[in-house]
């Protein structure tokens, strides 16, 4: 009873993912996405039932095709699962490794290493049954012990550059061998989603989960290549359903321009966040899907530096940026406009209206500089990483609309390893655009400003926040734990640690005859339902 209610919460909170039209700029009331094929004249039903549903169809004749070669924008920061922080990382490696439980693709989680699971009534205990006759990718059978193993190390109890505080609370006990029990010293409403973390196999030099990383995924991994590529191969001995694609190339690009003419070429078969001014570019031997992506894209402040540190200045600066311009001029209008750290993709968590409370207004930008002391603006920099150009064209309007107000800013375009280190991990830089991928749970996206987190980039701190954050995870009722989660996007839509920008849609190219993609609130490219017809 608990495990079903809990599924269906977040089930709802991420429905919301898919409701956005292709080649249309409205939602449309139903839960899929809608396709556009090339200068195709289909109606917008007949590319709705063409497009998100394909993963739910059996094809008529399912090709096995060889191999199918994706675009992607930047190399993995770790292959070991439990040390990557990137997004795009784990965008490839989802095909690589499976916790406990896995996402499917409305954000439902289900059953992966292990086969069954129950939740106490009073929320505290999780008790997890191995799934029967499942194998890692070297042909070893998956025991308890790698599962103990695997969260042990997330816990931190083996590494100590592998520390997760979601297992802080958390006591584990192997009951015999083929159930794990994980029981919580209070109640943690967001505690399963830790639970889809990568289940690896004990026993293993530590250095070799990041040289040859094992999972039990529908692909294995092959090859890594710097600046190149990431190959995996299919695994003939995955639990689940077989998939018709036997090699998979994740080649990196960090030209987009490079990858779009490899894409046009027919070198590339699927192009994911294609820009919105390529689309155009398509032929009709490609199409395209577009939907919400439970991103946020924002201009973060680095809150401990002079005089972002100033409430006034943050707010004079989220007066002066106009994200109208910037969702029509840099993503041509396929975006939603955000007020807070918050998509409406997560529709139950998200509070509504705070998208409009700074709406461009000049002087009152300029008043609150002068009372903060800066009467004729100041210098500073924003630093993005080089190849994300979407985030590069949103500096170059955000520096240009800032001049209005006498601030002077500068571009700063890093390279996406220099990035991570200097800005995610050394936090030093002034300001920063970059885009917040989406979390199943919301604990874990607003967590993200809480004043002890490790990944607070943004050297937020307030103390009012924390507490809210820390009431909510213990809330057994989702109802008073979404007014809760309201309450915390109002205080940084007041205090504005960021410029919250816009979910931007997000857009994959794929050839015509590749079918089956279906889109994520993750941001994750999932080829296990993909096949050419």
């Amino acid at each position: 009873m608990m495990k079903n209610k809990i599924m269906i919460i977040i089930l709802t909170c991420v429905m919301a993912i898919a409701f956005t039209g292709c080649g249309s700029n409205k939602a449309v009331d139903d839960d899929t996405s809608t396709v556009n094929q090339g200068e195709d004249n289909q109606t917008e039903q007949e590319q709705t039932d063409q497009g998100q549903k394909d993963d739910e169809k059996e094809p008529e004749e399912v090709v096995v095709q060889d191999d199918i070669v994706v675009a992607v924008p930047q190399d993995p920061d770790y292959l070991d699962p439990h040390l990557a922080a990137a997004s795009g990382t784990y965008e490839m490696m989802f095909n690589v490794f499976e916790g406990l439980l896995k996402p499917d693709h409305t954000g439902k989680l289900l059953p992966a290493v292990a086969g069954d699971y129950t939740i106490s009534e009073d929320g505290l205990k999780y008790t997890f049954v191995l799934r029967d006759g499942i194998t890692f990718h070297n042909g070893d059978l998956v025991t308890i012990e790698d599962v103990e193993y695997s969260y042990k190390r997330i816990k931190g109890d083996i590494r100590d550059d592998i520390v997760s505080t979601a297992f802080e609370n958390v006591d584990m006990a192997v009951i015999d061998d083929k159930t794990i029990e994980f029981t919580l010293t209070e109640p943690n409403s967001g505690f399963i989603v830790n639970l889809t973390k990568a289940v690896i196999p004990a026993g293993l030099d530590e250095e070799q989960h990041n040289k040859q990383p094992i999972g039990t995924g529908p692909y294995a991994f092959t090859e890594y290549v710097p600046s190149q590529k990431v190959a995996l191969k299919r695994f003939d001995g995955y639990w689940g359903k077989p998939v018709a694609i036997k090699d998979v190339e994740f080649r990196i690009f960090a030209d987009n321009n490079t990858a779009l003419m490899s894409l046009l070429a027919g070198e590339v078969d699927m192009y994911p966040r294609v820009g919105t001014e390529n689309i155009d570019m398509l032929t009709d031997e490609f199409y395209y899907i577009e939907g919400m992506q439970n991103m946020v894209q924002l201009m973060s402040f680095n809150n401990a530096v002079k005089p972002l540190d100033n409430v006034k200045v943050r707010q004079a600066i989220n007066y002066a940026v106009d994200v109208d311009m910037i969702i029509d001029g840099v993503s041509d209008g396929k975006g939603t406009k955000l007020g807070s750290n918050m998509s409406p993709a997560m529709a139950f968590y998200h509070e509504t209206g705070l998208e409009d409370k700074y709406n461009v207004d000049i002087e009152k930008a300029k008043q609150l500089l002068k009372e903060a002391g800066y009467d004729n603006g100041f210098e500073t920099s924003i630093t993005v990483p080089s190849n994300y150009e979407f985030h590069v064209k949103t500096a170059e309007v955000i520096a240009e609309q800032l001049k209005a107000v006498g601030i002077q800013a500068s571009i700063k375009s890093v390279e996406w390893s220099v990035w991570l280190e200097d800005v995610y991990k050394g936090r030093d830089y002034e300001m920063t655009i970059i885009g917040l991928t989406g979390k199943l749970d919301p604990h874990n996206i607003l967590v993200r400003y809480e004043s002890e987190y490790g990944r607070n980039y943004m050297n937020y701190s307030n103390e009012a926040y924390d507490k809210l954050i820390a009431d909510a995870i213990k809330e057994t009722s989702e109802e008073k734990r979404a007014a809760l989660y309201k309450q915390a996007q109002v205080i940084l839509a007041d205090e504005v640690p960021a410029v919250y920008i816009m979910d931007p849609n997000f857009i994959v190219a794929l050839k015509s005859n590749l079918k089956g993609y279906a889109l994520y609130p993750l941001y994750v490219q999932d080829l296990s339902s993909m096949y050419f017809e």
